[in-house]
């Protein structure tokens, strides 16, 4: 662990086990300050996430109206969108794979 790592505060609000994978992340790599603003709103992003699955899990994927029409949950969106954020915040810090010298941006989504 570098001594920056070691000065960094792990974000309270965060759930025990996104907690301990932003440890081993800063134990792992070095990170700059924006990295580490980065990796925090990862990690928020995927404690979103798991509390919507958790939502969608009791109270499965689907509401009725009060004319008993079916409908998708919020927490189907919620959970989509958090973990799209998740992903493009971790490609963002690429920490699995060290980067191409020519690195472009990835194909568009149509």
């Amino acid at each position: 662990m570098t001594e920056k790592s070691k000065r960094v505060k792990v974000p309270a609000h965060l759930k025990a086990a996104t907690k301990k994978w932003f440890k081993a992340v800063l134990i792992t790599y070095v990170l700059e300050p924006h990295h580490i603003r980065l990796l925090t709103l990862a990690c928020e992003a995927w404690d979103r996430s798991m509390e919507a699955r958790a939502v969608l899990q009791a109270d499965g994927l689907t509401y009725n109206d009060r004319f008993g029409a079916p409908h998708p949950r919020p927490e189907v969106k919620i959970k989509e969108q958090a973990e799209t954020i998740f992903s493009r915040l971790l490609r963002e810090l690429a920490l699995d794979v060290e980067l191409p010298k020519d690195r472009g941006r990835p194909p568009g989504i149509y």
